[in-house]
């Protein structure tokens, strides 16, 4: 009779907690305030070395909880670590000289700089500047901040704003006696609001290094131009804004000696005689459809020079209606450039010239017929020849090609082919040593991305560099007088994800290789200014960062210095990511994910599961540094398991593993992904496999709804957001290097516009309506094979919207709303 009624008890428990409400208001305000919720959770989680003139010395500032703040200074010859200074000391010198009592534990400054040789700190308090004697603690007032961002008049500033992950921050403080507008410049250079700035007012931006921000009147009139530079600093507008350099440029089309100018016009090559401004014309075939222009590269002994002749790209406008203008009533019709895969890309030649014999010295191109780019033309230094890069569209052939330079005769010095495409965004270095007539390369011709020592004199390869079941990422430095090298590696320490970073030297006879960080996790280094030391911090998304000193010769650790503190951060209810690894669809290859848990999370319910997914083959995208916030987290606080996988045809792994991607993009690694998602299921039951859902954006929007086309027995439902549905439709660079030149069938049988028919389960389909990333015809076109199809869907189109609706307040809580509805089985509790 007890054991009838523990099991019955058991069972109504376990009905209770299935169906507690998940979906709620509740669930709504916790995961759309985890952003604000998990700020400023985690301590001593970032050092940023600051060095001390030409010295190894160097300090950096940890922020600390309730405000509190502490300056470390860090001598790596002692070895030391200790307080910058005498904070009791500089607390009072400061209270003195601001009027108002100052903390020792929260001294307001934002940087400071050391005298190298003298008992001088400078340091910086807002936008004063105060030279403070480290013997009497005495403070000097001096002129202006101590940092400032980098100022240019408009007509001299960068035209966009760089890939950069070296976080920084910039003040920016309005001193005129009107408003003026702030604007971010994205990597196009397009203007992005960052609000008025009132006289008086300051306006802090968290930004990136190398970052670009335009200052304007309130008629949009450029005033000054600021780019954010490694320490905090202030950008302050005043009313004499910086005058315009008018530098003249280095006229590269001007010989070494100065006797000679190589000029371009009407379509052709003229040399003109500096002194003597004499004109002769050396070519006469140049046309508007096949043109000499472009830079002029010298021969060092001013004999020779090159020209490119280019035939030029058709013409491909994509037209946009923008159907609710900001400034009118009427709609707007816009116009982009816009080449697509197999549209006439431009055709370069390069034509050599000889200036003292003034003629043409042929040069032909049968090595290089059908040029996707060429690139990294340069002379050797005795002026015999010349080497240049080509990139073959359709990105199988890449190779060095050395032109004589009395005969024009053409030689293939290096020839790297591929029989699915050779990763020209992510996988080609080249370094040239003249000196020694050797090239660094890197090739993935033993299955794994890896560097080689060429002989630049008779082409052949002198000896492989790296070698072993793990991949270069990336050359950090290459010294040549060392004939060292240092690099970045995933796959390097055995028994680690294959995706963490570590840092590594090698010899140029591939001698000494040696690991310089150390930890299990990913790693990002920084050097001291000589190479001697290196800060290394490491992180996993399950391990705050963890910051040491080491020697840059053998990774010897000197000093530990900041393990981060996460305590506050995981009394919010906050939860580490599980990392979690399966066999992919061959059975032996381990696929790498994470998952995310609600942070109320009860292994005694049920879950739906949702898998964030974004599987372009440029990179890999499942998250392994340490972060208080990730998007899937926002997600999984309404109610969900969330995953994020790295499936085959992503990169960073073996050549295999990446060549799954070639002509194949609908495949997007879903086999590996279910079976992941499996087994994961296999071992914490309370994963839903009933309720399995996927949303992406861009090619993440393409590869859910392919998973919705192609495997609608697993994936219940999808939202794809702005997705390159069809790579007919969308760019010519990136969809040619993975689905390959000339456009085959292949491109129709992955268009998720001819699997349409297929659909299965519950799809939202987003665009904007001004995407100039993805032309939104590729969504639009969907929905058309839909509709002939007779499948439902939901659309959403946002007018004036760019690339990443989901990434915008509406966008996301409809997001939101549609797996809640579809998966959780309740009706959205977001208003």
């Amino acid at each position: 009779m007890r054991l009838m009624f523990l099991l019955t008890m058991a069972l109504l428990l376990s009905v209770v907690f299935s169906a507690q409400a998940q979906g709620t208001r509740e669930d709504y305000a916790r995961a759309n305030s985890l952003r604000e919720r998990v700020a400023g959770k985690v301590f001593r989680a970032s050092v940023t070395p600051n060095w001390i003139g030409e010295s190894d010395r160097f300090w950096y500032r940890n922020d600390l909880p309730e405000g509190r703040r502490e300056f470390i200074l860090v001598d790596p010859d002692k070895p030391s670590k200790g307080p910058a200074f005498d904070s009791a000391r500089m607390a009072a010198a400061l209270s003195k000289a601001l009027g108002k009592k100052i903390e020792a534990d929260r001294l307001p400054i934002e940087t400071l700089a050391f005298e190298p040789d003298k008992p001088i700190l400078r340091v910086q308090v807002e936008d004063r500047t105060f030279a403070c004697d480290l013997n009497t603690y005495a403070l000097t007032e001096q002129e202006g901040p101590l940092s400032r961002a980098k100022a240019y008049a408009p007509e001299d500033a960068p035209e966009g704003s760089p890939f950069s992950q070296e976080p920084t921050a910039i003040t920016f403080l309005n001193r005129t006696d009107a408003d003026v507008l702030l604007y971010w410049l994205d990597a196009e250079g397009r203007r992005r609001s960052r609000g008025a700035i009132h006289p008086g007012e300051k306006n802090h931006q968290d930004t990136f290094v190398g970052h670009v921000f335009l200052v304007t009147d309130r008629d949009d009139r450029p005033l000054v131009a600021f780019e954010a530079i490694a320490a905090p600093s202030w950008a302050i507008i005043d009313k004499n804004p910086p005058k315009p350099t008018h530098e003249p440029k280095t006229d590269r089309a001007v010989s070494p000696d100065g006797k000679w100018k190589a000029v371009l016009r009407d379509h052709n090559v003229f040399l003109e005689g500096i002194k003597t401004g004499q004109t002769t014309p050396l070519s006469w075939d140049g046309s508007e459809g096949d043109s000499y222009g472009g830079d002029v590269t010298w021969s060092p002994d001013s004999t020779k020079f090159i020209v490119l002749k280019t035939v030029p790209t058709q013409e491909h406008k994509v037209t946009f209606v923008e159907s609710s203008p900001p400034d009118q009533l009427q709609p707007k019709v816009h116009s982009i450039d816009y080449l697509k895969p197999g549209d006439r890309i431009e055709h370069p030649r390069p034509h050599l010239f000889d200036a003292i014999a003034r003629r043409e010295i042929p040069v032909s191109d049968a090595l290089f017929p059908n040029p996707w780019e060429l690139s990294e033309f340069a002379w050797d230094p005795d002026s015999k020849r010349f080497i240049f890069l080509y990139n073959q569209r359709g990105h199988q052939v890449m190779r060095l090609i050395a032109v004589d330079a009395e005969t024009g005769a053409t030689r293939i010095l290096i020839d790297e082919t591929s029989l699915t495409f050779i990763d020209w965004t992510n996988k080609v270095y080249l370094h040239r040593l003249d000196r020694t007539h050797e090239a660094i390369w890197m090739s993935e011709r033993d299955g794994w991305c890896h560097l080689y020592l060429y002989d630049t004199a008779t082409g052949r390869v002198k000896n492989q560099i790296t070698k072993g079941e793990w991949v270069v990422r990336g050359v950090d430095r290459v010294d040549d007088e060392k004939r060292q090298i240092t690099f970045e590696a995933g796959g390097m320490v055995p028994g680690q994800d294959p995706y963490y970073l570590q840092h590594c030297r090698v010899n140029f006879d591939g001698t000494g290789l040696t690991v310089l960080t150390a930890g299990d996790g990913t790693h990002r280094a920084v050097f001291s200014p000589d190479r001697k030391f290196l800060v290394d911090t490491w992180s996993r998304v399950d391990q705050p960062p963890v910051t040491a000193l080491r020697r840059a010769d053998t990774g010897a650790q000197v000093l530990d210095l900041e393990r981060a503190d996460a305590s506050a951060l995981l009394k919010t209810g906050w939860k580490y990511p599980e990392r979690f690894v399966a066999k992919g669809r061959d059975g032996r290859t381990d696929i790498y994910g994470v998952i995310f848990r609600p942070s109320h999370f009860d292994a005694r319910r049920k879950y739906p599961v949702l898998e964030n997914i974004y599987a372009g083959p440029q990179g890999a995208f499942v998250p392994k540094a340490f972060a208080p916030f990730y998007g899937s987290q926002q997600m999984a606080e309404l109610g969900f398991i969330v995953v994020q996988i790295d499936g085959m045809g992503t990169n960073f792994r073996s050549r295999a593993f990446h060549d799954v991607c070639f002509k194949n993009l609908s495949d997007a690694g879903l086999p590996d992904r279910i079976l992941w998602i499996q087994a994961a299921a296999a071992k914490y039951p309370y994963m839903d496999l009933s309720r399995v859902g996927i949303y992406g954006t861009s090619a993440g929007g393409q590869s859910a709804l392919a998973a919705m086309l192609l495997h609608g027995d697993f994936y219940k439902a999808a939202v794809a957001d702005c997705g390159c549905h069809d790579n007919r439709m969308d760019k010519v660079w990136w969809n040619e290097q993975w689905m390959g030149w000339p456009v085959g069938p292949e491109y129709a049988a992955n268009s998720n516009v001819t699997l349409a028919p297929k659909l299965q389960g519950k799809l939202l389909l987003m665009v904007g309506e001004m995407d100039t990333n993805v032309d939104p015809a590729s969504t639009l076109q969907v929905v058309n094979a839909l509709i002939k199809a007779d499948k439902d869907f939901d659309l959403l189109v946002v007018p004036g919207a760019g690339h990443g609706v989901a990434g915008t307040p509406y966008g996301h809580r409809r997001l939101e709303d549609f797996f809640v509805r579809n998966l959780l089985g309740v009706e959205p509790r977001a208003k």
